[in-house]
């Protein structure tokens, strides 16, 4: 199964979408399907539900530390590179979507109000829009992770 195929399954599953992307990388840098997802999970919905960074975006950017972030052996370099990585999947998502915030992204329908989540329902955000986020952050991160060895 595809990065891609697994991560849209993930989120059809009812995980948010960092969960569905981080899920999907963190397996390769020795950390299990069931951590990453409880680790992802207070992320998703644009972190904690407030509609802040989208889930996909924080879900990559942890993916993306894993390989390229400062560990405790870490140097610099590796602290410079990681924020270079990071700026520039962000770049290429708000490139692409006009936005990294979950507000934005869903039309500014706040989901904690009755009207904002029905205007999201009502449009099937969820399920028509955020699994086009969660596909380019697995994309991007893809492209990312073997760009810069």
């Amino acid at each position: 199964m595809s990065s891609i195929t697994l991560a849209l399954a993930t989120f059809a599953n009812g995980y948010n979408c960092s969960q569905s992307v981080f899920s999907v990388f963190a397996p390769d840098f020795g950390i299990n399907r069931d951590l990453s997802l409880r680790l992802a999970g207070p992320l998703g919905a644009g972190i904690a539900r407030r509609q802040e960074a989208c889930g996909a975006v924080t879900g990559a950017l942890l993916a993306l530390g894993l390989k390229y972030g400062k560990g405790e052996n870490g140097t610099d370099d590796n602290k410079k590179r990681a924020f270079a990585v990071s700026q520039r999947f962000i770049k290429d998502f708000e490139a692409e979507f006009g936005s990294m915030l979950c507000l934005h992204l869903l039309d500014n329908n706040n989901m904690e109000t009755e009207e904002g989540a029905a205007a999201i329902a009502n449009e099937d955000m969820f399920r028509t829009r955020c699994p086009n986020f969660v596909k380019f952050a697995v994309e991007k991160v893809n492209e990312l992770l073997n760009a810069y060895e």
